[in-house]
């Protein structure tokens, strides 16, 4: 026996017995660089798109081992420090190892001096001579020993190491500011003088009155070639060819950039809360809104005039236009027309003056450059804002056929037949009248003539005098355009069509006092709204006699509008300086929002409009102050996405909307 045991194999109570296919099979196992416990579907904000974003990209390195190398490259300024460091530490040791053992020594060979001087004593005699000799030749030598220098070590050879580095971060080389400084040339300039006396002055006058008339007298005579030229050749003028282009108006072009960006920056704060605030208390406030005064928009000469009318341009959602007039007849003067712009609210973009107040317009929808006014004194007249002259293009006199009394409301219409544009016009001499465009003159037609009742009237003689209406504010329907609405000063609306002059489709007995605001609903074709001094707002619908919603303010209201993002809101001011904001899909009863808008005393607001794009309205009042402000979420809510349903949007979903409302209204009548 040799002692070797045999060694037993030891399996583990829970090993798996397999056979040998089971053995001899294959299993194939892939691995990816994929890290499997990375996090999936991580979300994150995207500050681009403004909105939460699921992650793809997420990084799968997994960092097993990492090391911060303390390496210095050799020709880098520490590195040369230390080899210059270590050089001088090297050559200070030898130094010290040299001068230990000559100091060691040193020490012997005084012991052998007195040792030698011991027996000198002794044997002076015998041997005298002999030995002071040999003890001067050992001091000669032990001196020489500590003059002679260390013998110098060659510096050693380092060798080039490509490898030696030094592991640091870097910057990027920032570049010096640099000022660069241009300077133009000065302006000419001329020094001139003269005598200058009275008749001097007179004759100057003349001259540029006559140059004036000769001017206006080529203006009229001009259009009508130019635009046939201008058909022919199907070309534009250049900059370069354009008259009256100086360097002024190019100075105020640049000026009035300037000034906008001044502005933005003053009115920043504003700016912001008109862009981005939403009021979040309107959580705790139920179904109550607010309204967020912005800016407030005054001229210095309109000051002691009323604001008449209101109109954003269909364009360019963030002009608008006013008018200036009053509506005490004992205290009529001149008006005015500005146009303002929410990017600034300091100064007029355009200025208009007139010798009437101003009492309504209207901006063309499909030409925004062109604005409809009518005045106190019965005229009408259009603005062109793309010419520099403060005149009207177009004005109507008395040859003209212009009314004779106030004109309340204007609305442009489509072109006709002849592609003439022309507009419509109510006043209280009891006319609607339908203006055209024609080359250079109005060409007026009455429409309709409004009768009160009628009655007629004993005049002088027995004459039997028929009595007119007195129209105050009218408005066409969006869809049916010979269809319109005509609210008169005895509080009745008269539904009448534009091919039936002498009578009316309908009459509502509407209101008891003067319909100031007669409009259609912007989505439901059926409906409209009106509003008067006799305290009431009434929703109808036209093939109703009866109102369908009537609302009492307490006070005589001013003005009423519907907004353009919902079929069933709409705001309301009354002369208490209030603007009122409803919503009849979530409270058919009340305002969601009444708030004082005007905070002098004996103020009044006047009139009020949306904005067509944002948010936003705008609200006039006596004193010539336009005021904007912004509706809180309440006041425009949506409706609430159901789960596993996208909410319908467009106005099929606005007119169903309202329809639903006015269904639950009409439904007890129908019992009755």
């Amino acid at each position: 026996e040799d002692g070797s045991t045999g060694r037993a194999a030891v399996r583990s109570p829970d090993q798996l017995e397999l056979t040998e296919a089971e053995l001899k099979q294959e299993i194939i196992r892939t691995l990816t660089a994929d890290n499997p416990h990375v996090p999936r579907d991580i979300i994150r904000f995207n500050f681009k798109e403004r909105a939460y974003k699921l992650v793809d990209d997420m990084d799968h390195t997994a960092v097993h081992f990492t090391l911060n190398g303390y390496l210095i490259h050799k020709d880098s300024d520490e590195g040369r420090r230390q080899s210059i460091r270590s050089c001088a530490e090297a050559e200070e040791t030898p130094a010290e190892e040299e001068k230990a053992p000559v100091e060691a020594a040193a020490e012997p060979t005084e012991e052998a001096e007195t040792k030698d001087e011991e027996p000198t004593e002794e044997a002076e005699g015998e041997g005298g001579g002999e030995g002071g000799g040999e003890g001067e030749q050992e001091a000669e030598t032990a001196e020489a020993a500590e003059e002679e220098p260390p013998p110098q070590k060659p510096p050693e050879r380092k060798l080039a190491n490509q490898f030696n580095f030094i592991e640091r971060g870097s910057t990027t080389y920032h570049y010096p500011l640099r000022e660069k400084g241009l300077q133009t040339d000065p302006a000419p300039y001329e020094t001139f003088s003269d005598n200058v006396n009275q008749w001097f002055i007179y004759d100057s006058y003349m001259e540029e009155l006559e140059r004036m008339e000769k001017a206006k007298e080529k203006e009229k005579a001009k259009p009508v070639a130019v635009k046939k030229e201008e058909q022919k050749t199907g070309r534009k003028l250049s900059v370069v060819e354009l008259p009256h282009v100086d360097s002024l108006s190019m100075v105020a072009k640049a000026a009035k950039i300037a000034e906008r960006m001044v502005n933005l920056n003053t009115y920043d704060d504003i700016a912001q809360d008109f862009k981005y605030f939403e009021d979040a208390s309107d959580e705790y406030r139920g179904q109550k809104g607010t309204l967020l005064p912005l800016w407030k928009f005054q001229n210095e000469k309109t000051k002691k005039l009323a604001v008449t009318a209101l109109s954003w341009n269909p364009k360019y959602k963030d002009l608008f236009a006013v008018g200036y007039g009053s509506y005490d007849f004992m205290k009529q003067g001149h008006g005015m027309l500005l146009l303002y712009t929410l990017k600034n609210p300091s100064f007029p973009e355009y200025s208009f003056s007139s010798e009437s107040g101003v009492m309504c317009l209207d901006f063309h929808s499909d030409h925004p450059h062109l604005l409809v006014v009518g005045f106190y004194d019965g005229n009408v007249a259009t603005y062109n804002l793309k010419r520099a002259s403060p005149q009207p293009s177009y004005k109507s006199s008395a040859k003209s056929g212009k009314h004779t009394e106030p004109v309340w409301q204007v609305k442009w219409q489509k072109d006709d037949m002849d592609s003439n544009r022309n507009f419509f016009s109510v006043s209280s001499d009891g006319r609607i009248v339908s203006w055209t465009l024609v080359k250079n003159e109005l060409v007026h037609m009455d429409v309709i003539k409004l009768s009160a009742d009628e009655t007629t009237m004993q005049g002088p003689e027995g004459l039997q005098l028929q009595t007119l209406g007195s129209g105050i504010s009218f408005d066409f329907h969006k869809k049916i355009d010979y269809l319109f609405l005509v609210g008169t000063e005895e509080g009745k609306i008269y539904k009448c069509s534009k091919s039936y002059s002498n009578q009316f489709l309908d009459v509502f007995e509407a209101h008891h006092m003067a319909v100031d605001t007669v409009s259609w609903n912007p989505f439901h074709l059926k409906v409209f709204i009106s509003c008067s001094s006799d305290w009431t707002v009434k929703i109808w619908d036209h093939t109703i006699k009866t109102p369908l919603f009537v609302y009492d303010l307490a006070t005589a209201v001013g003005d009423v509008a519907w907004s353009p993002y919902s079929s069933t809101v709409f705001a309301a001011v009354t002369i208490d300086g209030q603007a009122h904001v409803f919503d009849l899909n979530i409270n058919k009863l009340e305002p969601l929002c009444s708030q004082l808008v005007v905070t002098r005393k004996k103020n009044k607001t006047t009139h009020v409009q949306f904005n067509p794009a944002d948010p936003v309205i705008i609200v006039g009042d006596e004193r010539g102050l336009i005021t904007c402000l912004k509706l809180s979420p309440n006041l425009r809510k949506k409706p609430k996405e159901k789960k596993g349903q996208e909410v319908k949007k467009g106005p099929e979903e606005e007119i169903a909307k309202l329809e639903k409302l006015l269904s639950l209204v009409r439904q007890p009548g129908k019992k009755e």
